[in-house]
């Protein structure tokens, strides 16, 4: 979920800086739990806004940074706000139940979840990308940013069935010079073990 915030920080283009935290201890520190109460990542602080979660953070990086171009003109965002929250209300918890191992296995208990079953989200989000190459319109926007990494973890990890869809969609996205800057900014954290006690 980081590097979700860190390649729309990337795709805006603006100076930001790193913090990493430790699962375990510093994200359930009380100076960590005052910004993010669930104590989880990512967050970030622009000026004096903080905001969580993962869509909400590319929602508002487009909105505060529009010479990026990241998000449609506001009269055209129908499909915007439709799939960059879809993809955070049902295609995340419908893949995390999945990959634990659990859906709701009769139409009644479907009826509990606002994703329904893992089938009916897959179905969905493979008819909403197929023969496109952008989530919401003829732009790359910063919907593509979370539904392209929620499709490129799941065929990464295997949470995700592997469709013509969801390949050909993700194929136009993986490359993308913001994501591989971000990736590689992770990578070289990871291998300094920057969370580790110094």
């Amino acid at each position: 979920r980081g590097l979700i915030a860190h390649w729309m920080l990337e795709e805006v283009g603006a100076p930001y800086s790193i913090e990493v935290k430790d699962y375990g201890t510093t994200m359930k520190a009380p100076e960590y739990l005052a910004i993010n109460s669930m104590g989880k990542v990512p967050a970030i602080k622009h000026g004096e806004t903080v905001v969580t979660e993962a869509a909400a953070i590319c929602a508002y990086l487009a909105d505060a940074f529009p010479e990026a171009g990241l998000a449609p003109e506001a009269g055209a965002r129908g499909d915007y706000y439709r799939w960059l929250f879809f993809a955070a209300g049902c295609v995340e918890p419908a893949m995390s139940n999945h990959a634990a191992g659990w859906d709701p296995a009769t139409p009644e208990m479907q009826t509990r979840f606002g994703y329904g079953s893992y089938a009916a989200v897959m179905d969905a989000l493979a008819r909403a990308v197929a023969g496109r190459r952008y989530i919401a319109g003829d732009m790359f926007t910063a919907a593509d940013v979370y539904v392209g990494s929620m499709i490129g973890f799941g065929l990464q990890f295997g949470v995700i069935d592997k469709r013509p869809e969801f390949e050909a969609y993700w194929s136009g996205l993986e490359n993308r010079p913001a994501r591989l800057r971000a990736g590689a900014k992770a990578e070289k954290l990871a291998s300094k073990q920057a969370w580790a006690p110094a």
